[in-house]
C-alpha cells in the first residue's frame, strides 16, 4: 500500500526507491532480531500495563541488585572509556579517517553538533539543566554539607557539570567510533554484534542475542522517555496556559508527535532530522543567550568558570567515588544511575552518532563527541541553574523547594521574574517537543537499521512500524498510570550490566582491528 501511496504523491515513480524499500522490508522480516525484540518488548509492555505495581517492584529489585553489586564496575568502566578515547585521539591513530582516505565530513560542523546534541541530550537537559543543580542544592551530595548555602551551591554546580560532561558522552563515543569505523572504513555492517566479533568470533546465536538486547533496550528507553516527555509537556501547558493534567491531552500530544516524527522519518536523515537538529540547537542558543542577558550575567560567568575548575579538579574523585564506609545511596541514585542510563542507551545514541560522523578523523570525532556537547551542557547548566541558585540565595525565592516537590516546574519557575516569561515558556515547550520528535525520529531510523541487518537505508515501512510501536507503548503505559512508565524505564536500565561487558569488549576489539590495519600497512 505504501508503494502506491508514494507513487501517487511523488510522480514520477522511482523504481529504485521501490526496490530498496521492498528489499529492506523483506530483509527486516527475515531477520530473527526483528521478531525476538518486538516479541519481548510487547510482552513487557503488556505486563507493565496490566500489572504496573508488581512489574515496578521486580524491575526496581533487579536494578537495585545490579547497581548495588556492580556500581563499582560501572564507574571503573566509564573512567576507562574516557582514558581510552583521550589516549586514542592524541595517538598516531587520531589521524585515521572514518571513511576512505580522501573522504570528507558528510555534514557541516553546526549541523553535526546539532544532531549529536539532539540524540544524546534531547529534552533531558532542558529539564535537568535547572532541576539537577537545584536538587543537589536542596539535598547535598556529601553528608555534613549544609543544604542551600553558598558551599552547597558550588558543589551542586560542579557535580552537575560532571554528570553531563565527558563521562556520559564517552559511552556514546565508544559505540559510535567502533560502528563508524566498521561501516565507513571497513565497509561492514554497523551492528553491535559485528563490533565484538574480533574478540568473541562469529557466533550467530550470540550475535542475534546481542543485537536483540540492543533493540529491546532502545525501544524501552525511547518509549519511556517519550511518555515521560509527554507528561512534562502536559505539566508545561498546565503551568503556562492552565490546561488540566489529563490523559486525553497526553494522548493528543502523543498523536501530534507521532504524525510529526513519521513525516520527518519519511524525508530521511538529510532533511527531517537535519532540519530538526538545526532548529533544536538554534532554539537552545536563543534561550541560552536571552536568559544570560536577562539574568545575573557576571554571576553566571563566575559560576561557569568556577564550576569548570571544580569539575576538572574533582574529576578523578567523582569518577571513582563510592561510599563503602558510610551509609547513604546518593552516588547510587545519581552517578551510577546516570552511567547505567548512558550505557543502556549507548546502542541507540552510539549508532546514530556513527551514522552522522562519516568522513571525520578519529581526532575530530573524539573532540566533537566528547568535548563540544558537554561544553554546551555546562553552559546551559551555568546559565539556567546559576540563575535559579542566584535567585534562591539572594532573593529568597525557594525555587529549590518547588523543584523538590515537582521537577516538571523547574524550568518554568526560572522564567517567573523574567521579561517575556510567557514567550520563553512557549519556546521551551516547543523545544521539548522538537527534541522529542528528533529523538523518536532518530530512534526509528536506528531501530530500522538494527532490524535490517545493519542497513544504512532501512525501509520506510520498517521505520514506521517501530515509530507506531514506540508511541503505542507510551500511550498504553500512560493509560495505565505513570508507574508503568517508570517500571519500563527501570527495566531498560537493567540492560546496562551486560552492555558494560559488551562495551569493554568493543574497546579490545577496536584496538585489535586498528593495530592489525596499521601493521599490515607497514
Amino acid at each position: 500500500m505504501w508503494i502506491y501511496t508514494y507513487e501517487l504523491f511523488h510522480p514520477p515513480f522511482d523504481l529504485r526507491w521501490k526496490k530498496l524499500n521492498r528489499e529492506g522490508f523483506v530483509m527486516s522480516h527475515r531477520n530473527p532480531v526483528f521478531y525476538i525484540s518486538a516479541g519481548v518488548v510487547s510482552l513487557l509492555v503488556i505486563i507493565g500495563a496490566f500489572f504496573p505495581v508488581k512489574f515496578r517492584e521486580v524491575a526496581e529489585k533487579l536494578f537495585q541488585f545490579t547497581t548495588t553489586y556492580f556500581g563499582w564496575f560501572y564507574l571503573l568502566a566509564v573512567f576507562i572509556f574516557v582514558l581510552f578515547l583521550v589516549g586514542l585521539s592524541i595517538s598516531k591513530y587520531g589521524k585515521v579517517r572514518l571513511g576512505a582516505a580522501h573522504s570528507r565530513p558528510e555534514y557541516p560542523f553546526f549541523t553535526w553538533i546539532g544532531m549529536l546534541f539532539s540524540a544524546g541530550f534531547g529534552a533531558g537537559l532542558v529539564f535537568w539543566g535547572v532541576a539537577e543543580p537545584m536538587s543537589h542544592f536542596f539535598t547535598t551530595p556529601f553528608p555534613g554539607l549544609e543544604a542551600q548555602t553558598e558551599e552547597a551551591a558550588r558543589v551542586a554546580m560542579g557535580y552537575s557539570f560532571f554528570h553531563w560532561g565527558v563521562s556520559q558522552w564517552s559511552v556514546f563515543a565508544i559505540v559510535g567510533l567502533v560502528i563508524a569505523f566498521l561501516q565507513f572504513k571497513q565497509e561492514k555492517k554497523g551492528l553491535i554484534s559485528k563490533a565484538i566479533e574480533p574478540v568473541v568470533g562469529k557466533n550467530k546465536l550470540l550475535g542475534n542475542t546481542v543485537d536483540s538486547l540492543a533493540v529491546i533496550a532502545t525501544v524501552m528507553g525511547v518509549a519511556t522517555s517519550l511518555g515521560l516527555g509527554i507528561l512534562q509537556m502536559n505539566g508545561g501547558l498546565k503551568n503556562v496556559f492552565g490546561l488540566p493534567t489529563s490523559i486525553w491531552i497526553q494522548i493528543a500530544i502523543a498523536a501530534v508527535m507521532l504524525v510529526m516524527y513519521l513525516l520527518s522519518s519519511s524525508t530521511g536523515l538529510n532533511k527531517g532530522i537535519k532540519w530538526l537538529s538545526n532548529l533544536n540547537l538554534g532554539l537552545c542558543l536563543v534561550l541560552l543567550v536571552f536568559v544570560f542577558i536577562a539574568g545575573p550575567g557576571v554571576f553566571i560567568l563566575n559560576t561557569f568558570v568556577l564550576g569548570l575548575g571544580d569539575y576538572l579538579t574533582n574529576f578523578v574523585q567523582y569518577s571513582l567515588r563510592l561510599t563503602p564506609y558510610q551509609d547513604g545511596s546518593w552516588v547510587q541514585d545519581w552517578t551510577i544511575f546516570y552511567w547505567a542510563w548512558a550505557i543502556a542507551w549507548s546502542p541507540f545514541v552510539g549508532a546514530f552518532v556513527a551514522r552522522v560522523s562519516r568522513g571525520r578523523t578519529i581526532r575530530e570525532f573524539v573532540f566533537g563527541v566528547l568535548v563540544v556537547p558537554p561544553v554546551i551542557a555546562c553552559m546551559w547548566i551555568a546559565v539556567f541553574g546559576g540563575t535559579t541558585i542566584f535567585s534562591d540565595l539572594n532573593n529568597g525565592t525557594h525555587i529549590a523547594e518547588a523543584v523538590n516537590n515537582d521537577i516538571a516546574v523547574a524550568l518554568f519557575e526560572t522564567y517567573g521574574d523574567m521579561p517575556f516569561s510567557i514567550v520563553l515558556s512557549i519556546l521551551s515547550i516547543m523545544l521539548i517537543f522538537t527534541f522529542l520528535v528528533t529523538s523518536a525520529d532518530s530512534a526509528t531510523y536506528i531501530l530500522g537499521s538494527m532490524t535490517s541487518k545493519g542497513s544504512l537505508n532501512p525501509a520506510l515501512r520498517v521505520k514506521m512500524i517501530w515509530g507506531v510501536l514506540i508511541t503505542a507503548i507510551a500511550v498504553v503505559l500512560l493509560l495505565a498510570g505513570s508507574g508503568g512508565l517508570n517500571a519500563l524505564q527501570t527495566a531498560s536500565l537493567i540492560s546496562a550490566l551486560p552492555f558494560t561487558v559488551i562495551l569493554l569488549t568493543m574497546v579490545v576489539a577496536f584496538l585489535r582491528i586498528i593495530k592489525t590495519m596499521f601493521s599490515s600497512k607497514s
